[in-house]
């Protein structure tokens, strides 16, 4: 299997980056039901090979440019691998003290690299770090915690409400630009989905989110009756990885009594380095902050990486103790369990990952790996702009290039249709993969730069992949 995995990215270049097969195409190669008695690992690899294969999309090829990147690495892969081998289940400290303890100390150590303030640290007393899966459960869990102050909130202020009327009026906020993940919380957390607000953004914030916007409306439900509990600010959205005004969205937040959460899935990792540290200002007025080393930080998936000012109304949302998972270190409030601090019971040993990267790669080399990045997206940037086709849609901050392609005068194509077959035209041949998204309406190509293998070298050639397709469909040869 080594062998497999030292080949395939050995030859990762010679496959097409998006599958090419059709839905469905797996089952008429599959048997109808497994095996009665046990076959060749040599007939595994075999089908490995020439039925699994080309039905995988290559996020690790070096041409891979769409949605954000999904990180490998060799320290991570040994991390994988120690952890697949051990295979410990560390829901509680008791059940291998060193799962736990490793991941306090090295989501200490991230913390500690970001700067982040002491009270997110475990150190602390209050706050500390866990490891989700994904920022889809970091928001979910937080927004129960969120959920659980709110009511109590609401129920210390006799204001003679029902639980059930009051979690009716809560309401939670954020941009048009912030991840799907946060209306999957409010549906899985009850928060009515007509209580979420995705507040509009648009160019003259460069798609961030406007405090007076939030204002606005935070004062309309106010007036209304409802219950602003939930803010979420991002660093780095998904489609042009716009940076909210945190530190104003944090003001607000504690003028109304609201719990403040800052996603960073993505541009977060960039915080490591100085030169980014400054568009984290403002987490020191969060209650929870996330973000997926897994996404740009060579830690193979799933690590997405929390950290919370107070354990407090988590630990009340989350946390039971059957009689058959009660121990002395758990009774006596020595230790944390962090089965309290996620939605399941069970959880792999995910930080030797994270330990293995922070050991092997040092921060000098993590800052090096996202400074490359950023200095090839910044290189193509600048061949984008060099060419009067093309335009860029949003200010480039990070690794993501969000730009299009202009119609000629006459063309019979509108810019969305356009811009939609240049994309399905580059996916389809499977020489790069880009992703799209809409800004204020408008078609926009994204080219994300966070391979793990993509070099200068990759954008360069990528770059040209795009101009001769482009070039097709201008000249009507599509």
């Amino acid at each position: 299997m080594v062998d497999f995995v030292a080949d395939y990215h050995r030859d990762i270049e010679s496959f097409p980056v998006r599958s090419q097969v059709k839905p469905g195409y797996l089952r008429p190669l599959l048997p109808d039901s497994a095996p009665a008695e046990p076959e060749t690992v040599e007939d595994v690899f075999a089908d490995l090979w020439s039925k699994i294969l080309p039905g995988i999309t290559h996020w690790q090829s070096p041409k891979f440019f769409g949605y954000y990147p999904c990180n490998v690495s060799t320290a991570g892969m040994l991390g994988e691998m120690l952890c697949g081998g051990l295979n410990v289940n560390g829901f509680s400290w008791i059940t291998s003290p060193a799962a736990t303890e490793l991941e306090t100390i090295v989501l200490d150590w991230l913390g500690k690299l970001l700067h982040l303030p002491e009270e997110f640290l475990s150190t602390s007393g209050k706050g500390g770090g866990v490891i989700q899966g994904t920022a889809s459960e970091a928001v979910l869990v937080v927004m129960l915690a969120a959920r659980k102050r709110a009511l109590k909130q609401v129920s210390s202020a006799a204001q003679g409400m029902s639980e059930a009327e009051a979690l009716s009026k809560l309401v939670v906020y954020s941009s048009d630009q912030t991840h799907s993940c946060v209306i999957k919380a409010c549906q899985v957390a009850s928060i009515a989905t007509e209580n979420f607000r995705p507040l509009p953004t648009d160019a003259s914030t460069n798609f961030a989110l406007s405090p007076a916007v939030v204002r606005k409306a935070i004062a309309a439900d106010v007036e209304a009756g409802l219950i602003p509990f939930f803010l979420c600010g991002t660093l780095g959205t998904t489609s042009s990885a716009a940076v909210d005004p945190l530190e104003e969205l944090g003001d607000i937040a504690k003028e109304y009594g609201m719990w403040y959460h800052i996603d960073a899935a993505y541009a977060g990792n960039a915080c490591i380095c100085p030169e980014f540290r400054h568009y984290l200002n403002g987490v020191e007025k969060a209650d929870s902050y996330n973000m997926n080393p897994h996404k740009w930080l060579l830690t193979n998936f799933d690590c997405s990486t929390l950290w919370m000012k107070d354990s407090e109304f988590l630990l009340a949302a989350l946390s039971n103790k059957p009689v058959f998972l009660r121990n002395e270190a758990t009774d006596n409030n020595l230790v944390v369990d962090y089965k309290d601090w996620q939605i399941p019971l069970g959880r792999r040993f995910r930080a030797l990952k994270l330990w293995m990267v922070m050991r092997l790669y040092g921060t000098s080399g993590l800052q090096s790996f996202i400074r490359s990045h950023v200095s090839s997206a910044k290189h193509f940037e600048s061949l984008v702009r060099a060419d009067s086709r093309f335009e860029v849609m949003a200010p480039m901050t990070f690794s993501l290039v969000c730009f299009r392609l202009r119609t000629l005068p006459g063309s019979q194509d509108t810019s969305n249709s356009l811009n939609s077959k240049l994309v399905d035209a580059l996916n389809r041949k499977g020489n790069i993969l880009v992703t799209h998204t809409e800004l204020s309406g408008i078609y926009t190509v994204r080219f994300a730069v966070g391979a793990t293998h993509t070099e200068l070298q990759h954008v360069q050639a990528a770059w040209e992949v795009i101009q001769a397709e482009a070039n097709h469909l201008l000249n009507g040869k599509q």
